[in-house]
C-alpha cells in the first residue's frame, strides 16, 4: 500500500452534485457511506447491484450529473469539448469533439479529470456511451494516475485491437506505448450506455467493459503513482454519467493538472 499523506475524505451525493465530507465527520455519517461490499445505485429509472469492492475501501466519490454546475468538479484538457447534457432520464458528461489541445507527445486530445482528487488504489465504476461512427479506433478512454499532461495512463476502449488502440497506455514523456500484449478482441460499443470498470490495486491495472467477468484490458505494470482520475477519448465523441468511486485513502491535489 502506498504512504498517505494530506486530509483523507469521503463523499456523498446531494441533488446529484459530489460534495467532499472530511473523514472526521465520517464516523457520524450514514451507515451506506462506510458499505464497501455492496452498492445499490438507482440508474436511469432502474437499481443494480455492485459487489467486488476490495476490504478497507470506501466511498469516495459519486456523481450523476443531475445538473450543469457538476461540471466544477472537473478540470479538462479543452473545456470547449465539453458541457453538460440530459436526457434517456439521466445527466451525463458530454464530449463533443472539437479539441484544440495539442499535447507534446502523441497522446488523446480529449480529457476530463476530477480536479482535487489524487488516487493511488481505486475502483471506479461509471456508464458511456460512445457516440461517434463505427471504425476501428472508435473509442472512449478511462484516464488514471494522471500526475501530468506528460505523465499518465489511459485505458483505450475501441473496437479492433492493435499496438495502438484498444490497451492499457502509459504516457511518460514520451508517445503513448502499450502496457500489454495487443488483445485478440476489443469492444462492441453499439449503441447506448456501457458500463466500465477500473480497478488500479496492488501493482496490477484492470478493465472491465459491460459487466464481463474477465477483463478487456490488463497489465500487472504499474510504475506511476498517485494522480488525478477522468474521462474522455483519443479524438471521438461521447458521453459519461453515474460516476462511482472507491478507494482505501486519497489526497487533494495542490497543484494544476494541465501546466
Amino acid at each position: 500500500m502506498r504512504p498517505l499523506t494530506g486530509a483523507r475524505t469521503v463523499t456523498r451525493v446531494a441533488r446529484g452534485r459530489a460534495t467532499r465530507v472530511p473523514a472526521g465527520i465520517r464516523r457520524r455519517a450514514p451507515v451506506w457511506l462506510s458499505s464497501v461490499t455492496l452498492l445499490v445505485i438507482a440508474a436511469g429509472g432502474g437499481l443494480y447491484a455492485q459487489s467486488g469492492v476490495p476490504e478497507g475501501y470506501e466511498p469516495v466519490y459519486s456523481q450523476d450529473f443531475t445538473d450543469a454546475a457538476a461540471l466544477d468538479d472537473f478540470t479538462f484538457s479543452d473545456q470547449r469539448a465539453w458541457e453538460h447534457g440530459a436526457g434517456d432520464r439521466r445527466g451525463y458528461l458530454e464530449l463533443k469533439g472539437g479539441s484544440k489541445y495539442k499535447p507534446k507527445h502523441r497522446s488523446p486530445l480529449n480529457i476530463a479529470l476530477i480536479d482535487d482528487l489524487l488516487l493511488a488504489d481505486f475502483v471506479l465504476e461509471a456508464e458511456a456511451w460512445q457516440t461517434g461512427r463505427e471504425y476501428g479506433h472508435r473509442d472512449l478512454s478511462l484516464f488514471f494516475g494522471f500526475e501530468g499532461p506528460n505523465r499518465y495512463y489511459y485505458a483505450h476502449l475501441a473496437t479492433e485491437p492493435d499496438d495502438r488502440a484498444h490497451n492499457i497506455f502509459l504516457v511518460d514523456n514520451a508517445d503513448r506505448a502499450p502496457m500489454g500484449a495487443v488483445p485478440d478482441e476489443g469492444v462492441d460499443w453499439e449503441r447506448g450506455w456501457k458500463r466500465v470498470r477500473v480497478e488500479r490495486q496492488d501493482g496490477s491495472l484492470r478493465v472491465y467493459f459491460d459487466g464481463e467477468k474477465q477483463p478487456t484490458v490488463s497489465t500487472d505494470r504499474d510504475p506511476l503513482g498517485w494522480g488525478r482520475v477522468g474521462f474522455g477519448s483519443f479524438d471521438d465523441t461521447g458521453r459519461f454519467s453515474q460516476v462511482r468511486i472507491w478507494a482505501p485513502e486519497t489526497r487533494k491535489a495542490e497543484s494544476p493538472a494541465f501546466k
